[in-house]
């Protein structure tokens, strides 16, 4: 998807015959989802969506069509759903999403330049960084306050400071 795009949710498995979807919102409240509309999926299709029971969903293409099968709704399973970055409240102070991390210049805590945050992943059991090296390869680390005890933004930089294993092997 393209850079300014917010990942929100992802479209699970059909639930019944008649159209209705299971929805995995990455909203801190899941039935807020609904009120981000338009959300667009990479193939740039807009979608309106409005919860039927705990993380099933209606769907509604661009003219407010629903989805009317259990068809339709399998075509769409682990679809992606985002939205416009700006759609999202600003962030507090002291808090970014982490969409806004990637992009920021990796940096010791002496200084020296590490490489660029080039993704953010998160398996389910903790978030990581992963970091374009300047001279080739990616570096993961932690996502952690001991890792990354530093993250200005607005400067365009994060202190990262990897474990002892992981900065031995770097």
């Amino acid at each position: 998807m393209a850079r300014g795009q917010i990942l929100m949710g992802v479209i699970g498995r059909p639930h019944g015959v008649r159209g209705l979807v299971h929805v995995q919102s990455y909203t801190a409240d899941p039935a807020s989802l609904a009120r981000y509309a338009p959300l667009r999926d990479s193939r740039g299709r807009t979608w309106s969506l409005t919860w039927r029971g705990e993380g099933v969903a209606e769907l509604r293409d661009a003219d407010g069509v629903p989805l009317r099968s259990r068809n339709d709704a399998e075509r769409l399973v682990n679809t992606q759903l985002f939205v416009d970055r700006a759609q999202l409240p600003d962030a507090g102070e002291d808090e970014f999403y982490l969409a806004d991390l990637i992009g920021l210049r990796a940096e010791t805590d002496r200084g020296a330049t590490l490489g660029r945050i080039a993704a953010v992943h998160d398996y389910g059991a903790g978030s990581s960084l992963e970091i374009a090296r300047d001279g080739g390869g990616i570096l993961i680390v932690p996502f952690t306050r001991a890792s990354v005890p530093e993250i200005a933004v607005e400067a365009g930089r994060a202190v990262v400071v990897p474990p002892p294993e992981i900065e031995a092997r770097a």
